[in-house]
């Protein structure tokens, strides 16, 4: 569109000035076709500017005949054709032709979708990125669900798509609403739908479980038409454009803890699209009775994976490695993990549980489990004092392999090490093993001589290292200090004597 007074001056230069648009175009500054619809628009018959012939004018009826038969063939197989036939043109001219003929699909227009209170929510996830955990890159999904009445937004982060998180999202999203709709809209995601063929569709059994524990319907919309759970798109688009963009916070549930109180706060007090008079806060108070009731105990939504067991006792989940008992080896185990837990279980015993981590190659262990390995297999106390100087102090494992080379006696030396990590720490040890091995003094006396010049360079003391009995009765003893000025007494009785 052109402003109105553009358009009175146009017409103004055409019947005044008797001017061409080609002139109106080229004083005015807009294209000679806006000139040209300008006066169109006034009644006025206006002659089309003569096309220059183009060595693509004989091929025209053959490119419209192709079309016409095959509408979705591309501008490069058309072009071998053609040029088959003795077109000279380069291809990134032809294309434009090409679009030039191509027949267009005619504007579809849509009817306006209303729902009644309590009858239907739309769900869908939107990625917002990565995010950074411990060694792990994960993804940063959204699961979004929008009440399409009320259009109230239940927004949860979770580090992936997969089918346990989509779970939980209904779950958290059914608690947050007080209660669940009776239909529910996906799209054609995996976690919903795994085939279809037209309108048979094999739906993904976990959520029929989620279906049946709730009494919702699920409903796919059909392919290829996103419009069909629009107020869901246009929520997603609300949240990264009012709530994510520019917004810093510590971790996941950091983000989650905003995102609850912007669902609740800024998100609830807009205005209702359905009915303008009241917010989205007062039209899901509405709703909410017409929702059916939540059942007396949450859908489990628990992850559950079937594990093996090597010959280390520690089974792998979700890039991960968890202690087991070492009875355990060789077997067949089942893992449960929460967001925040993970067990392990062994028929219906759980044989281990853990703090779930996020992170990538991490190794969750049980002390127990590690106490109970080392006291059955004493070769594994040497295995597990080089991991513990590998995790406090990374270059040990490059100083223990040249030793190893040189032939020396890597069961005394990684006790030394381990001795001299007591001591000092894991970063003065690491700052102390990297300077020997750089200056490829490869043995332990090495790396102790730095350790010992550095603390005197601080002013620190000397470290002593006690070594105690495994003996809880010698560990747990308390000494008390003896009083000082006792000794005093003695120093008397000892001029008395003298003095007689």
């Amino acid at each position: 569109m052109i402003p109105v007074e553009l358009e009175a001056k146009i017409l103004r230069l055409h019947h005044a000035e008797k001017w061409p648009p080609g002139t109106i175009a080229k004083q005015v500054g807009v294209h000679h076709t806006t000139v040209r619809r300008v006066l169109r628009r006034a009644g006025l018959a206006v002659a089309e500017p003569q096309r220059r012939r183009s060595m693509a004018d004989p091929f025209v009826p053959f490119i419209k005949a192709t079309l016409k038969e095959y509408p979705q063939l591309t501008a490069s197989r058309l072009y071998q054709m053609v040029k088959e036939r003795g077109y000279p043109g380069r291809p990134d001219h032809f294309r434009v032709i090409v679009a030039r003929y191509r027949p267009r699909r005619p504007a579809e227009a849509y009817l306006r979708l209303r729902t009644l209170p309590g009858e239907q929510a739309q769900v869908d996830w939107g990625h917002f990125g990565r995010l950074r955990v411990g060694n792990a890159n994960r993804q940063l999904m959204a699961f979004v669900v929008v009440l399409s009445w009320s259009r109230q937004i239940f927004l949860r982060f979770f580090l992936g798509a997969h089918a346990a998180n989509f779970t939980r999202g209904h779950v958290d999203a059914f608690n947050a609403f007080g209660g669940v709709p009776r239909v529910l809209l996906y799209d054609n995601l995996k976690s919903a739908v795994l085939e279809r063929y037209g309108d048979a569709i094999r739906f993904n059994p976990r959520l029929l479980e989620l279906a049946a524990h709730y009494r919702f319907e699920p409903r796919p919309v059909a392919v290829a038409r996103g419009n069909e759970k629009g107020r869901v798109e246009r929520a997603i688009r609300y949240i990264r454009n009012a709530f994510f963009a520019a917004r810093s916070f510590t971790d996941i549930d950091d983000l989650n803890a905003q995102a609850d109180a912007w669902c609740g706060g800024l998100s609830a007090d807009r205005q209702c699209p359905e009915d303008r008079s009241m917010t989205v806060r007062e039209a899901l108070v509405a709703e909410r009775p017409r929702l059916l009731e939540l059942p007396e105990a949450p859908f489990p939504a628990d992850e559950r994976a079937e594990v093996s067991v090597g010959k280390t006792p520690y089974v792998r989940f979700d890039l991960n490695d968890y202690s087991v008992p070492s009875d355990c080896v060789r077997r067949l185990l089942h893992v449960r993990a929460s967001l925040t837990t993970v067990r392990v279980l062994l028929g219906n015993e759980v044989v281990a549980e853990h703090e779930r981590t996020f992170s990538k190659g991490e190794v969750v262990e049980d002390p127990g489990h590690v106490e109970a390995l080392i006291s059955a297999k004493r070769k594994a106390r040497k295995h597990r004092a080089q991991d513990r100087l590998q995790a406090a102090a990374a270059s040990s494992a490059e100083l223990l392999v040249a030793m190893a080379e040189r032939g020396a006696n890597l069961g005394s030396a990684t006790s030394r090490l381990c001795r001299l990590l007591d001591q000092h720490g894991g970063p003065a040890l690491e700052e102390a093993v990297a300077e020997a091995v750089q200056r490829n003094a490869m043995h332990v006396a090495a790396v102790q001589q730095v350790l010992e010049r550095n603390r005197h360079r601080l002013g620190q003391p000397p470290a002593l290292a006690v070594e105690l009995p495994q003996d809880p009765r010698v560990r747990d003893l308390v000494v008390k200090p003896h009083r000082l000025d006792s000794y005093d007494t003695f120093q008397e009785g000892a001029d008395d004597d003298h003095d007689h």
